[in-house]
């Protein structure tokens, strides 16, 4: 009997008749050659959603912050709490009423942070709170830390600034002036501008102790060089034909910039930046979907790992989809929360952080603060959809009979049921090449411990090309290798 094996993520072609695959809520992975597999992919739901604190507020999770000293900061709605290992929240500040996203850095001894035109500062001890006042300090979008200096732009032009070196919270917040120094956080005249283009800066990254400045139509990134009229210099070379499209894309990882990027000759290509060059890493597919939705300036990033994985994912608030690209596979996969109706929405988290040990992040709606957990099949209690398109079956154009379907999953693994009540999962077939499904089928999945159920549909009649979709929203640990299909190939 004919396997068919799964080895890539999500691919939905502009036509259905090239490719109609796609891959909800699960994470493709490699199986090791040298091992045992059966498979040489083998896709796993992605991470639950544990809920490990609410705020005292409900709102909109604007920025979640890990600080150099542990120390775990969230901005809800225009509160501003930091929170402890008992994951009991203490308000430090407050911030205007906004929705927009918030950008942080620290030096060890100050956390600066920008909520889009103003700039903020936090004591790492104290956790005293105020607004930074500097006559100097011209507003930002966002805020990078790099050799002791914080690193800021000035909104709608191509100007950045730095402050003085290892400027305390009193100096940002205070204006207060050491002796050594005739500043209090700035001089006025350590700023520059992007020297390659004129278009203006929209966002900032630190990578690899450079600096990456993001304009919406070109990058380059700039070093510190020890100068003594201005510490920071453009990198010879390092110039970059794309800037960014939706500012709070931008996303770090290790020696790596992210970003929903925008050229001279359009947008909506997502680019890998390494060194002095970026890479495309999304697909005609992915790229696709992008120009389809009303806009995508919104749109907005995070990186994190776990299980091995790293992940970026980005998210489209006016268009309601996740996208999720893992660095490991090089696959996308789209990501989704199924609400109280079974609607299909994107992803809870907005903005994510590692701390306390944990991959956490905060709820784009109500800022509830999660953890993602790899061994949680709900997201805080909803079930997740998983669903997986398979490749079209084609044999030369002949007709084909298929006499059965088995799907090769893992099953048994939900606890607490009974042979009465157990998990199902559903299997759809198209015979129009994916352009529309048949009603859906549902199997057994297997109650607690019946590790051999096979969920098995039969006499499934007779297509050219055939397409079969399988989905399951269940928490329990399952995992989807791929299916078998008994076929019969006519004669025309």
């Amino acid at each position: 009997m004919p396997r068919i094996a799964l080895t890539g993520g999500a691919y939905q072609s502009r036509s259905v008749i090239a490719s109609a695959q796609r891959s909800l809520n699960l994470v493709p992975e490699t199986n090791p050659a040298n091992g045992d597999q059966q498979v040489p992919v083998t896709h796993y739901p992605r991470p639950g959603l544990r809920k490990v604190a609410t705020p005292p507020i409900a709102g909109q999770a604007r920025g979640l912050y890990a600080a150099s000293n542990g120390d775990l900061y969230e901005v809800v709605a225009g509160r501003v709490y930091y929170v402890n290992r008992d994951w009991a929240y203490t308000e430090v500040g407050r911030l205007p009423d906004g929705v927009g996203a918030i950008s942080f850095a620290d030096n060890g001894d100050v956390i600066a942070f920008c909520d889009g035109v103003r700039g903020y500062a936090i004591d790492m001890k104290t956790r005293q709170f105020g607004q930074i006042a500097d006559a100097a300090f011209l507003g930002s979008a966002s805020v990078v830390g790099l050799d002791t200096y914080f690193i800021f732009h000035e909104p709608g032009t191509a100007k950045f600034y730095i402050s003085l070196s290892q400027p305390s919270f009193d100096n940002l917040v205070n204006g207060v002036v050491e002796q050594t120094s005739t500043y209090a956080a700035f001089d006025p005249l350590d700023t520059s501008r992007k020297a390659g283009a004129g278009d203006r800066i929209v966002a900032l990254a630190a990578v690899h102790r450079e600096l990456w400045l993001i304009g919406d139509r070109t990058s380059e990134v700039w070093s510190n060089t020890g100068a003594a009229d201005f510490t920071f210099g453009s990198v010879p070379g390092a110039f970059i034909d794309h800037g960014c499209a939706a500012p709070a894309s931008v996303a770090t990882q290790d020696i790596s910039v992210f970003m929903l990027s925008r050229d001279a000759q359009g947008q909506g290509i997502v680019v890998q930046g390494a060194g002095y060059s970026v890479t495309r890493i999304s697909t005609h597919a992915i790229e696709a979907e992008f120009q389809s939705y009303k806009r995508i300036d919104d749109a907005q990033g995070y990186t994190f790992q776990q299980q091995g994985h790293v992940y970026y994912v980005l998210t489209f608030p006016t268009a309601n989809r996740t996208w999720a690209y893992d660095l490991n596979t090089k696959q996308w996969g789209e990501w989704s929360w199924t609400d109280d109706n079974g609607g299909q929405n994107r992803h809870r988290a907005r903005t994510a952080a590692f701390a306390y040990g944990m991959n956490l992040c905060g709820d784009w709606q109500n800022g509830t603060l999660y953890a993602f957990d790899g061994n949680v099949f709900t997201d805080d209690g909803k079930p997740i959809l998983c669903l997986r398109t398979f490749p079209h079956l084609v044999q030369d154009g002949n007709r084909v009979f298929y006499q059965r379907f088995i799907a090769d999953m893992q099953v048994g693994t939900l606890e607490g049921t009974t042979t009465d009540d157990p998990p199902m999962v559903s299997l759809r077939m198209s015979d129009t090449r994916g352009a529309s499904y048949g009603n859906p089928v549902v199997q057994s999945l297997g109650a607690a411990g019946q590790y051999d159920a096979t969920p098995t549909w039969n006499r499934l009649g007779m297509a050219r090309d055939r397409v079969f979709e399988i989905s399951w929203s269940v928490p329990m640990r399952t995992a989807l290798n791929g299916a078998f299909v008994d076929l019969q190939v006519g004669q025309s």
